[in-house]
């Protein structure tokens, strides 16, 4: 692959629609998922009490290195003690003022405005996996660093499932793209393969700033109208324990002057950069978590803000971290109470510590994804694609998620619980009594194609029917899937003017260096 952004391929979407055949797979529409479970709540509330004195301990006399300058100078000035340059003493009142100021409940609207997400009440969102260093798939049947061409593949099932809400950070690290302009390529590809909404990592002025302008280009807005309600977003993670480093928070300042999304996620694993209890990693979370929003809110009261729980534990005999594990799937209940008692929208995700995408690595994203939905999380991050602990994306990992996703949205589905006289089905029931069978009733025959929801990748064949069929595993029917979504992808359509003055962008930016490196 080359460092250049790809020009739109021959024959458009008229092109494609005379050559098209039928769907490679029929899924639900695009929409807003509504949550309609109450939230799994294991705190009483002397134990919201409890953890929520413990952060607000933990940031009055532990404080919270804050290793950014600016960022202390401001929190300096709004009242908040300083020690040894750059530990910050946040006082509860301060900290609890701020964070009254930040909305419950925000939107995003990316450069298709059908493609807006609302974040926070009882809407949940599902988002791509983000930033694996290494890509895997069944051809290869090894991991390896990814590529521009890995990362784009990527983004075209990011846009292609109706059942993924946002795009999240790069689907995995295109390491054949210099860092220095690595963002501008991926940004390119992301703006031009997908119309969702987009992320920018906070990882140096450079690239925040080029993000934002890419966005801005993208949706053919002026800055006023970038600046009037948020257009993308951006997730920092602390440096547990009890840090937030420089670039991270560069980027989440600069993003909250103008009026972005801002998520906080801390990497609080338990019994390494957290307490080995549930309880004191989810209040260590907490507190840096609430510094961050403390600092966005007193620089624009009102910026959109999220908290993020990425609380899970190590493995104790060699202390890698796992993932959808039941402390995991408590932590995320308690951090999601805790995080309604501040009035926010929740992030978790939906992480596994599998290598491949086999039985655990399905048992371990469910548990992870079905904590999401018992939290009542509002963002889903790495939803589809995640393996090793985030150090792997997988094009079948990808697709076997996005079924499971689409259960969870059926499940969420009025029609599963209805109570109406035609849900009911005295009727019918009057019809069949104690004899035959309900197949051939006419309540039956209105209803067989939409009563129940019809997988796309699982096969519910019996085993000599499966075995016929040449007794293909999951993993496999999915990477055929994956193969056939890329033969027939269109992108969204964007127009000729707007992608190339994101052309012109992207190559002036190349030419001035991007953002400095050390190499």
């Amino acid at each position: 692959m080359t460092d250049q952004p790809r020009r739109r391929r021959g024959g458009g979407r008229a092109g494609h629609a005379a050559r098209r055949g039928p769907a490679v797979i029929e899924q639900r529409p695009w929409a807003l998922t509504v949550n309609r479970d109450r939230p799994t709540e294991p705190l009483g509330a002397e134990g919201v009490a409890a953890i929520h004195e413990t952060a607000m301990t933990i940031l009055e006399e532990i404080g919270v290195a804050m290793l950014n300058p600016e960022a202390v100078q401001i929190l300096a000035q709004a009242g908040c003690r300083v020690e040894e340059d750059e530990i910050v003493h946040f006082g509860r009142d301060f900290v609890m003022e701020m964070v009254a100021k930040a909305p419950a409940q925000w939107t995003v609207t990316p450069r298709n405005p059908e493609k807006r997400i609302t974040v926070g009440g009882d809407v949940i969102l599902f988002g791509n996996v983000s930033s694996p260093p290494n890509y895997w798939d069944l051809e290869l049947a090894r991991k390896i660093p990814g590529t521009r061409e890995h990362c784009a593949n990527l983004l075209r099932l990011t846009q292609y499932f109706n059942c993924i809400n946002f795009a999240g950070g790069y689907p995995v690290e295109p390491v054949d793209l210099h860092p220095g302009t690595r963002h501008l390529d991926v940004l390119f590809d992301k703006l031009t393969l997908t119309d969702k909404v987009p992320h920018a990592y906070s990882l140096g002025p450079e690239r925040v700033e080029d993000v934002m302008e890419m966005v801005r280009i993208a949706g053919g807005l002026s800055h006023d109208e970038f600046e009037a309600t948020p257009r993308m977003y951006t997730n920092i993670n602390s440096t547990s324990p009890l840090k937030h480093d420089w670039p991270m928070l560069d980027g989440w300042m600069r993003l909250a002057r103008r009026g972005q999304g801002l998520i906080v996620s801390p990497f609080t694993l338990a019994g390494a950069m957290a307490p080995v209890t549930m309880a004191g990693a989810v209040a260590q979370s907490l507190a840096e978590a609430l510094s961050a929003v403390a600092l966005a809110q007193y620089i624009n009261p009102g910026v959109p803000c999220a908290i993020g729980t990425f609380t899970s534990n190590v493995d104790m005999k060699s202390g890698a971290p796992a993932f959808g594990t039941p402390e995991y799937m408590r932590a995320t209940q308690m951090t999601g109470q805790m995080v309604r008692h501040y009035g926010l929208p929740l992030r978790s995700s939906g992480a596994c510590a599998a290598n491949v995408p086999d039985g655990q690595a399905m048992w371990e994203t469910t548990n992870s994804l079905w904590a999401a939905v018992q939290s009542g999380t509002n963002i889903v991050y790495h939803a589809a694609g995640w393996l090793e602990g985030g150090l792997i994306a997988s094009p079948e990992k990808f697709v076997m998620d996005c079924e499971v996703i689409q259960q969870i949205q059926r499940y969420m589905d009025l029609e599963t619980f209805a109570t109406t006289p035609d849900d009911l089905a005295l009727s019918a029931i009057r019809e069949v009594r104690h004899q035959g069978h309900f197949f051939g009733t006419q309540h039956t025959q209105d209803r067989y194609t939409t009563a129940f929801y019809q997988p796309f990748l699982s096969d519910w064949r019996n085993f000599e029917a499966w075995a016929d069929a040449g007794a293909i595993w999951t993993a496999e029917r999915a990477h055929h899937l994956y193969k056939r979504i890329l033969e027939e992808f269109e992108a969204p359509p964007l127009d000729d003017a707007i992608r190339g003055e994101l052309e012109d962008f992207v190559e002036r930016r190349r030419a001035e260096g991007g953002a400095p490196t050390d190499f």
